[in-house]
């Protein structure tokens, strides 16, 4: 998998310090809330959420959803699909969308509508990677890791045709590995 990589963009020191640092100002933030959920949107945050959550210094309830924009290839479709829903109401709740990449936006802004529509209290997203050169409609997560351009990136929770998510780290994709 390591030779279908071009570059190295986010190192896993990277990755844990950006971690450690969301983590601190999440609590910050979360500190006078009531239980607060963390919500996590499969499979790509499964490395970030796993270990954000060790830096987040209060009570807070795991949820997950499985949403899809991605049908196989490098980008989104815009087809939005929920393929498996949160199992705890969330009226009444502070949710913390826990993403590994924002990218268009189009899946974030249904999600957030949708968990807003069913009444909760607020909803605020934390990401790892933020890539708003790609942007379809105007979102702006309230947590971002870091910035990266409009390159398509796989690793830690990335994929690209369900391979290359366990890689430690965020790479950018050789063209010729999905050129074909």
């Amino acid at each position: 998998m390591k030779k279908d990589i071009k570059e190295v963009i986010v190192t896993e020191k990277q990755i844990k310090d950006l971690c450690v640092k969301l983590g601190k100002q999440i609590t910050l933030d979360y500190k006078d809330k009531e239980n607060p959920i963390l919500l996590g949107l499969l499979k790509g945050c499964i490395p970030f959420m796993s270990d954000l959550m060790k830096y987040i210094d209060l009570p807070v309830e795991v949820e997950f959803m499985d949403v899809k924009s991605y049908h196989g290839g490098i980008s989104s479709s815009g087809d939005i699909k929920i393929r498996m829903d949160i199992n705890t109401s969330v009226y009444n709740r502070d949710i913390i969308i826990c993403e590994d990449i924002v990218d268009t936006g189009k899946t974030l802004d249904t999600v957030v509508r949708l968990l807003r529509h069913r009444g909760a209290k607020s909803v605020e997203v934390v990401t790892l990677l933020d890539k708003p050169e790609g942007r379809l409609i105007p979102f702006t997560p309230k947590y971002i890791g870091i910035t990266i351009p409009k390159v398509f990136v796989v690793g830690y929770g990335l994929d690209y045709n369900e391979f290359y998510r366990n890689l430690p780290y965020v790479g950018i994709l050789k063209e010729s590995v999905y050129d074909k």
